[in-house]
């Protein structure tokens, strides 16, 4: 499990408290499974990679509700009674929260080589752009 040390940032965001305790608070609740990244890919737009293997398109699920992305999987039907004598894959289900900041959208997700991929993207309002005024 990585441990990620945010206290230099805490001396130059100012406002950004809750979100520094909820990034904490995520990484120390589930475990860390499955791992992901959070990549920027440029200014407005991001991608979650969640590493899904073992789990079909139809047994995860994403939903987007208020400021919150939430990833299921969960496999279906009875497990098959296995033996093993190494197991470094975990077969369990999950849930996975990520909270999303204002006027963050999910633009789309696709699953390739056992990675669900999720589209991120900032859509500012014109109202909450920056506008020139023009001096008469």
């Amino acid at each position: 499990m990585r441990n990620s040390d945010l206290s230099p940032l805490y001396r130059s965001a100012i406002g950004f408290d809750r979100l520094f305790n909820l990034l904490e608070s995520q990484n120390q609740n589930n475990g860390g499974y499955p791992p992901y990244n959070v990549e920027l890919v440029d200014e407005n737009h991001y991608q979650i990679t969640i590493a899904v293997a073992g789990f079909a398109e139809d047994e995860l699920e994403i939903v987007a509700h208020a400021n919150t992305l939430i990833v299921r999987g969960a496999h279906q039907g009875e497990p098959q009674p296995k033996t093993y004598l190494y197991q470094g894959i975990a077969e369990r289900n999950f849930e996975r929260k990520f909270q999303l900041a204002e006027h963050i959208q999910v633009k789309g997700a696709s699953v390739k080589n056992g990675l669900l991929f999720i589209e991120l993207e900032r859509v500012i309002p014109e109202t909450l752009k920056p506008r020139r005024i023009e001096i008469k």
